[in-house]
């Protein structure tokens, strides 16, 4: 089974996240913010998006853990990893964000409650549900308009 590593771990938002993709990856969980002494086995700390080291720390966990995917749900850590897609991709892990050009334009979505249906995009295909939007360039946690015309991607801050 491939794996995936979510920021933001210890955050309600990512244990939804975990629900929705557990049948179909491994979920790891990492995050920048203090980790409960009980969870320090399971959880992973890495820096935050505006440390300059962010995205090498994150490679070098995701190399240690075996990563396929990266979905991140910090709003301070999508600009950096937008900028970082290609050093992840030399090491064959996707950053599940979208396009640097995409996230100048996008509407961000803080703490989406939890009667939203959320779904995971990798490049404009859910990975969850059987379908396609129009957005080719868009990766992460988003909400799609009924009429589809429209994305929101969800972050926790």
């Amino acid at each position: 089974m491939k794996k995936i590593l979510v920021t933001y771990g210890t955050r309600p938002l990512a244990q939804r996240v975990k629900q929705i993709l557990q049948n179909q990856f491994d979920v790891y969980f990492a995050t920048c913010e203090e980790i409960p002494s009980i969870l320090t086995k399971s959880y992973s700390g890495i820096p935050t998006g505006a440390n300059p080291t962010f995205a090498h720390e994150v490679l070098k966990l995701a190399l240690d853990l075996g990563i396929n995917y990266i979905l991140p749900l910090g709003k301070q850590e999508l600009l950096p990893f937008a900028e970082a897609k290609i050093l992840f991709e030399e090491y064959d892990i996707e950053l599940l964000v979208p396009s640097k050009e995409r996230l100048e334009d996008l509407f961000i979505l803080e703490n989406p409650n939890k009667e939203m249906n959320l779904d995971v995009f990798i490049d404009g295909r859910s990975i969850i549900q059987s379908r396609t939007i129009d957005f080719a360039d868009f990766s992460g946690l988003g909400l799609v308009s009924d009429d589809e015309d429209d994305v929101v991607l969800c972050v926790v801050q």
